[in-house]
């Protein structure tokens, strides 16, 4: 992958599961088995990862860059049901090897626009691990604040239990 920052030649389009999967799956395996930003177990089966990356509540999009392949991924989906519907949730996977160039933030903005056609009013992120402070600066850049942390949430590889945070941005304004 070259070093071109994603903002030139980013395509996010949604996601065809059976054409894409490989593709997200080389991206998010390596997030899974770190187990460091994502609340899913390390040795979670790929059969496993796709079913929860394409649940039935999930729209899913894929962004290749500059027609080099998929190189990383968002799930946009309901927060809750009914009187609370209209906030929705997003997690978001950019391959290792692409990290650095600004595409976690055009995810993120991509996100945000298809949230707000869609008809939501807020995003929330229930689970930021505190100790991921690339994405926490990152979500604040994109006006997200910290509503609240949730003390130990989550238990690093290492067995250390750190706080996970809840994060919140109205689209009303928007």
């Amino acid at each position: 992958m070259n070093d071109a920052p994603a903002h030139d030649a980013l395509t996010i389009r949604m996601a065809d599961e059976a054409l894409d999967w490989p593709s997200i799956w080389a991206a998010f395996e390596p997030i899974v088995r770190d187990g460091e930003t994502y609340p899913l177990d390390t040795d979670l089966s790929e059969a496993d990862a796709r079913a929860y990356w394409f649940a039935p509540d999930k729209t899913v999009f894929v962004a290749d860059h500059a027609g080099q392949g998929i190189i990383a991924s968002y799930y946009l989906k309901p927060n809750s049901t009914g009187p609370a519907a209209h906030v929705c949730n997003a997690g978001y996977i950019v391959h290792p090897a692409a990290r650095g160039r600004g595409i976690a933030q055009a995810l993120c903005r991509h996100s945000i626009a298809e949230a707000h056609r869609r008809g939501y009013r807020a995003m929330q992120y229930n689970l930021v691990i505190s100790t991921n402070d690339r994405a926490v600066r990152l979500w604040q850049h994109m006006g997200f604040g910290i509503v609240g942390a949730l003390p130990g949430a989550f238990r690093r590889p290492n067995g250390d239990y750190v706080d996970a945070l809840v994060m919140y941005r109205s689209l009303v304004e928007e």
